[in-house]
């Protein structure tokens, strides 16, 4: 089993940063691919960053390239997320994730892909 945290959401005005953080614990944390997902009112949760393994690859959602950054930090058991130039179109409960299978050397976009994942945190932007 894999437990995760998520924490560093809130509220942010339009154009400012959040740095999102999940914490886990459990099995091996440094031996399995890692995402971030969100989750709008009304609507399907969705992929927005996936780390791999070995934090050799990285993807990212075309609605957040070049303004998020996802990270690990595998001395701390942590994934991050670097939210900058937020909208209020990202306003949505951020989730983290962690892939079903260790040692899996591709970034994984979909949510069956998945088998781990944290309560998720509060991300509201205001215009």
């Amino acid at each position: 089993q894999v437990q995760l945290v998520e924490s560093g959401g809130g509220l942010v005005q339009a154009g400012g940063s959040l740095r999102l953080s999940c914490a886990a614990s459990g099995r091996t944390f440094s031996n399995y691919g890692l995402g971030w997902f969100r989750q709008a009112p009304g609507k399907e949760r969705e992929f927005v960053a996936a780390i791999t393994w070995s934090g050799m690859s990285t993807h990212y959602a075309d609605s957040v390239k070049g303004r998020f950054t996802i990270s690990r930090d595998n001395a701390k058991n942590t994934v991050y997320l670097q939210m900058n130039s937020l909208k209020p179109e990202d306003t949505a409960v951020y989730y983290c994730a962690a892939d079903r299978r260790p040692f899996r050397e591709v970034v994984l976009t979909t949510r069956g892909e998945y088998g781990y994942w944290g309560q998720g945190t509060q991300v509201t932007v205001s215009s």
